[in-house]
């Protein structure tokens, strides 16, 4: 399976070891494609230009067979890549810390097509994950 893990890179500092926590939870499952991004690797991409990422990110959508989102913290790219996702009828898993945040997005909490699993801490993220995998693949 290929998974396409999306989260705030910018908006969310600070969540840099859930976020890789997540993604070697992820790896339990497949292959997590965006997995760069959130590594020590990423200055491999430093010299892109941002069309060449935009569109990088968005084959590895297209590529997915799940996509896979934080949504805690606001972010247009990442609610531009779950709309991309959904377009092209891919299911899509938001985690929400609800203890962070009150609401979250009605485009997110309202789309068709979308899980939402809200958390508290990563144990419990991680337990809804593998929750999640259990039903995804009966």
């Amino acid at each position: 399976m290929k998974i396409y893990f999306s989260a705030s890179i910018d908006g969310a500092k600070g969540d840099d070891e859930f976020n890789t926590a997540v993604i070697t939870h992820l790896k339990r499952y497949g292959s997590v494609l965006s997995e760069l991004f959130f590594s020590k690797e990423k200055r491999k991409i430093e010299n892109l230009s941002v069309k060449e990422i935009h569109d990088m990110d968005l084959a590895w959508v297209e590529e997915a067979d799940l996509i896979v989102a934080e949504v805690s913290a606001p972010s247009l790219g990442v609610g531009y890549e779950i709309k991309h996702a959904l377009h092209k009828g891919k299911k899509v898993l938001c985690l929400w810390k609800k203890i962070d945040q009150k609401n979250l997005s009605m485009m997110i909490s309202g789309a068709p097509g979308v899980r939402i699993i809200s958390y508290n801490d990563k144990e419990h993220a991680l337990k809804e994950i593998d929750d999640f995998f259990l039903q995804y693949n009966k």
